[in-house]
């Protein structure tokens, strides 16, 4: 038994850095949002990358989601876009949070404050 708790150690599998969003530009589009977004995250190709990010208004409600196609292991950081994004009217601030293929969304969000 002694032997056998260090090799479920070595079975854990290996959880790398969340996707993180460094950056965020929001421009009113007449009466929807555009979002530019920068992401960086340890690609390692098909099997493990930044797959989307999203917009969330403050209550979690998903208000839009781009979805990324494929990695970017050599494009480290590396900015997105998404149009067309209706904010609810009063809305003064929303969040923005990211996900990557294996491990999901990440549980941080970044807040965005909108002019």
């Amino acid at each position: 038994m002694r032997h056998l708790i260090p090799c479920l150690f070595l079975a854990a599998p290996a959880l790398a850095d969340p996707p993180t969003v460094e950056n965020v530009s929001a421009t009113r589009t007449g009466e929807t949002w555009r979002f530019d977004v920068t992401i960086r995250h340890p690609d390692t190709g098909w099997d493990h990358y930044a797959d989307g990010w999203r917009v969330l208004a403050m209550d979690g409600t998903e208000l839009g989601m781009r979805v990324l196609h494929h990695p970017h292991e050599t494009e480290q950081p590396f900015t997105r876009s998404l149009g067309g994004v209706a904010i609810p009217e009063g809305a003064s601030q929303v969040q923005v949070q990211a996900r990557c293929s294996v491990d999901g969304w990440n549980t941080d969000t970044t807040l965005v404050t909108l002019d």
